[in-house]
């Protein structure tokens, strides 16, 4: 009888989409103990007594610690079980964004905000998105857009939550009540994520025939669709850390909101918007990937062109309602770009070089994305964060070209090697 019902559990609600709301919830605290810094970085600067390009310098240190450790962590994910490599990495970071509250110095928020925060999060990405493509096939696309949802949902939610709470109690309980929560959700994890099914099912394959990091590198460079999805890639991540790091300051400042309306308005718009269409991308992408070759590419590639106009419009714009205007439609298609990220790159990576290539993708991506926090910081007492925001939207139509590019070109016999 027990068996019975465990069956009809199971069968009601597949493991596979469990491990999709345990990795959204993850992947929450990943988004939304990076933007706590973003909104409450006005009150950070004011109390310890920082500048605009310290400000700046933090953000671009997280991501630069990111960009570098990530293919670490892609590496490393190829060669243990995916379940331990997620709950250590949410596990540190969590403790790391609980203890930056602490911070009195520049050097503090440097080491703890910067490189632990940002190293430790770089071992989520890889193993992660590489599990679910373990358990999704089909609906790899839904899945993946799915889990990329909690991106907006931890931005938002932290962005208004974390605003509000340094309105009443100060900047540094934001950082301790986010970070408790995600040392709890680390423990949970710990109980319910199953193994990797590649450690589970080729011990043998994986002793006798390793994977070396060589290897997946060489794989990862001779293939001209994944790197040009790459930087197609480096060009979002430019536009999104600088976008996430300034918008709640360009909003405090030029229009007068509070840190927690600030936290809100930047965030809100765009990531419901988003909302929405990452999942459009992904039901479009999945029901058309087997009919038109290099689909899922072609599918970021409009969503960049489209949301290029929304991005100008955004920073040059007078009024409150033109900005949430622009930052929603913006959102929806930045959404349908995010709906494809790594299930495109799939399309062309063998699933043994999955997490390899994933953390190599994501490390070019955020070292070069960890210069616009820094360059929109230093250019803002000259010329304004309205216009360098605008100027963002270049970035976006130099990255769809790299896609359309590779889905010309390249795409076609890119998946057939695969």
């Amino acid at each position: 009888m027990i068996s019975m019902k465990h069956s009809i559990s199971t069968k009601a609600f597949p493991y596979k989409w469990e491990l999709i709301l345990l990795l959204w919830f993850a992947f929450f605290f990943h988004q939304a103990d990076r933007q706590i810094f973003n909104v409450v970085l006005p009150a950070i600067r004011d109390d310890l007594n920082l500048t605009d390009s310290d400000m700046g310098l933090i953000s671009a240190i997280v991501t630069l610690a990111y960009g570098i450790l990530v293919p670490v962590g892609g590496f490393i994910g190829d060669r243990v079980n995916k379940k331990y490599l997620i709950i250590i990495s949410l596990f540190m970071w969590t403790s790391a964004t609980l203890f930056t509250g602490m911070s009195t110095l520049l050097i503090h928020l440097i080491i703890l905000r910067g490189v632990f925060t940002g190293g430790c999060e770089a071992f989520y990405a890889p193993p992660a998105n590489a599990l679910i493509g373990e358990y999704h096939d089909k609906t790899r696309s839904t899945a993946m857009s799915i889990h990329q949802t909690a991106l907006y949902a931890g931005i938002v939610i932290s962005g208004y939550g974390a605003g509000w709470i340094a309105d009443q109690y100060g900047w540094r309980l934001a950082f301790y009540l986010f970070g408790g929560l995600g040392i709890i959700l680390a423990i949970i994890l710990f109980f319910r994520l199953k193994d990797s099914k590649p450690l589970k099912n080729n011990i043998k394959e994986d002793k006798t025939e390793p994977i070396r990091l060589t290897e997946g590198f060489r794989i990862f460079i001779k293939n001209p669709t994944a790197l040009l999805l790459s930087l197609a890639f480096a060009g979002m991540v430019f536009v999104n850390v600088g976008f996430m790091t300034w918008m709640p300051t360009y909003l405090h400042e030029d229009f007068g909101f509070s840190l927690a309306r600030s936290g809100f308005d930047s965030t809100f718009y765009h990531y419901l918007a988003a909302f929405f269409g990452v999942l459009i991308g992904a039901r479009i992408a999945d029901r058309y990937a087997s009919k038109v070759t290099g689909m899922r590419g072609i599918v970021q590639a409009f969503g960049l062109l489209l949301g290029a106009p929304f991005i100008f419009l955004m920073g040059v714009s007078s009024t409150p309602f033109v900005v949430y205007v622009s930052l929603a439609l913006f959102g929806i298609f930045r959404g349908i770009y995010d709906s494809n990220i790594f299930a495109a790159l799939y399309d062309v990576i063998a699933p043994k070089y999955r997490s390899t290539a994933t953390g190599l993708m994501l490390m070019f991506a955020f070292v070069t994305g960890a210069a616009a926090p820094y360059i929109l910081g230093i250019i803002k007492p000259a010329l304004g964060l309205a216009w360098g925001l605008s100027a963002l939207s270049v970035v976006y139509i130099l990255s769809a070209l790299c896609i359309f590019i590779a889905v010309r070109f390249f795409y076609k016999n890119d998946l057939i090697k695969n």
